[in-house]
């Protein structure tokens, strides 16, 4: 009687142990399962907000409804310029026909909108592109990006070389009558962001390379000739100029 009764108790322990081990194994799950939602939550969440956070830039004042363009004039037709400031067949256009353009805007027949893209990072070793297009949104928030803009391609460096230091960008702002806030501006690297998105925008609209000049979207050799001939046409005033 005495050794069925131990190895009923035995049996017993046995179930139970197994019956333990079992509960065990079940909360051992339960929690595996549980913070791995919440890690797989958490990244997701976190990938959310990079990502929103990636997306986030502040204009300058004086920029299209877009905010990936400085504007000049309010003319009918619309020039769209998209320029490197480190960019040596930019400052080529700009010396050539940058008084003529600015002619077109200041007498009313364009509204000029100029894309200062940052292509050419990667031939400067201090990333010039992006921080003089960010200095000229400084500038154009102060209501003073083509003065900027023209001091910037005098300034031009040589590609493969360091361009100006922030500092020198500032000392620049001071020769076109741009003071304190315009040099906070270019401390705080405040329009960093939205060199990223004019440079990204830039990009989604198909253009490659710089300098690309667009009358009322379509694509116009950077021409001084060129861009008043489209123009004209756009307006009315002139013949449809041939494809470039």
């Amino acid at each position: 009687m005495s050794s069925r009764k131990d190895q009923n108790a035995a049996a017993r322990l046995v179930r139970e142990q197994i019956a333990a081990e079992k509960r065990r194994k079940r909360t051992l799950y339960i929690s595996i399962a549980a913070v791995s939602a919440l890690v797989i939550a958490g990244l997701i969440g976190w990938g959310v907000y990079a990502s929103s956070k990636s997306g986030e830039f502040t204009a300058p004042r004086n920029t299209n409804s877009a905010g990936s363009g400085v504007v000049t004039g309010s003319g009918p037709v619309t020039v769209d310029e998209y320029v490197d400031f480190l960019c040596p067949h930019c400052k080529a256009f700009h010396d050539d026909y940058a008084a003529q353009i600015k002619q077109l805007a200041d007498t009313g027949k364009i509204t000029l909108v100029t894309h200062p893209v940052a292509y050419l990072d990667g031939a400067s070793t201090n990333q010039y592109s992006t921080r003089s297009s960010a200095a000229a949104g400084c500038a154009a928030d102060e209501g003073r990006f083509t003065e900027y803009a023209d001091a910037l391609f005098a300034a031009q460096p040589a590609e493969g070389t360091a361009g100006p230091s922030d500092d020198d960008l500032i000392a620049l702002g001071k020769t076109v009558g741009l003071g304190d806030p315009f040099a906070q501006c270019v401390k705080d690297k405040k329009f960093v962001n939205w060199t990223d998105h004019v440079t990204t925008e830039a990009g989604k609209a198909g253009v490659s390379g710089t300098p690309t000049v667009l009358v009322n979207g379509k694509p116009v050799q950077a021409t001084g000739p060129a861009i008043a001939a489209a123009v004209a046409a756009a307006s009315g005033t002139g013949p449809t100029p041939t494809a470039s």
